[in-house]
């Protein structure tokens, strides 16, 4: 696997690259990777010629302050495991090389970067356009892997692909789960033992949810039945729980239940914050 901390020096590695026709497949992550990170790898490489993995804690998505200096710090396990995967490249700049100086450029994504996750965190998906933008116009890749956990993020980066005519294909990869459902994440590694196990609860409560729909209960319905299934582990508090289209995120109306639909929640197990989705 080459590394580089270099822009240049990427660039010029990944130019060669092209001029000898191999298609490049690009995985942006923030490091602490674990097995849905790894997944985005193994689908890039199977659709690709070349793997690049960008490793970037990046300072201007953070809305909270502790969550940016509590972010795990995991670069040689993390390097480890991209080199059991076979990937190819790893792009590791340093916060000075990514942002020479403070950008004063500001996304806004009408409406899309208002609801759930913008809601709670403004200006969250701005610094994750500009980023973004950033590591596209870098690497250049045929295709680009996200995964669907982070399902809004999905939704922003698709329309920025679309509105600022990157030439690049999106592909979103399912979540991956641990044995109890609970969705893999960075943050998990920072509950304690008595909120691991709560965890898995926020599954449950999506999986609920399903349920409820599939039965035709109405929207109001499913939701207060999620609150409700929630309320009775105190260590959890309930963000948000949204029924919305999955490509667009707008509410679904109660007679216009067309497919794709996703259940989205978030939820603080104790101090720590977790996301999840299932689309339908």
């Amino acid at each position: 696997m080459q590394v580089f901390e270099q822009e240049n020096e990427l660039k010029e590695f990944l130019k060669k690259a092209r001029q000898e026709g191999q298609s490049i497949g690009f995985v942006p992550t923030m490091g602490a990777l674990h097995e849905g990170h790894l997944s985005l790898v193994r689908a890039a490489k199977s659709e690709n010629d070349l793997v690049v993995c960008s490793i970037f804690v990046n300072p201007i998505q953070f809305t909270n302050a502790e969550d940016l200096e509590k972010y795990p710090n995991l670069l040689t396990e993390d390097k480890q495991k991209l080199k059991q995967e076979a990937c190819d490249v790893l792009f590791c700049p340093t916060k000075e090389q990514v942002y020479k100086e403070k950008p004063i450029i500001n996304f806004h994504f009408e409406g899309l970067d208002q609801v759930m996750e913008g809601r709670m965190r403004p200006g969250h998906f701005s610094g994750v356009a500009v980023v973004v933008s950033k590591l596209f116009n870098i690497v250049q890749p045929n295709k680009a892997y996200f995964g669907q956990k982070d399902l809004q993020q999905f939704a922003i980066i698709a329309r920025l692909i679309k509105d600022l005519s990157f030439d690049i294909t999106l592909r979103m990869q399912p979540i991956v789960r641990e044995e109890d459902g609970l969705a893999m994440s960075s943050r998990n590694m920072r509950l304690s033992d008595t909120e691991r196990e709560i965890a898995p609860k926020i599954y449950e409560a999506l999986v609920l949810a399903e349920k409820y729909w599939n039965q035709g209960a109405s929207l109001n319905e499913i939701k207060t039945q999620v609150a409700l299934y929630l309320q009775k582990y105190r260590i959890i508090k309930l963000e948000y729980f949204e029924i919305v289209h999955a490509d667009y995120l707008t509410d679904v109306e109660e007679n216009l239940r067309h497919k794709p639909i996703a259940f989205c929640i978030a939820a603080q197990v104790g101090n720590i914050r977790l996301l999840d989705n299932i689309i339908i």
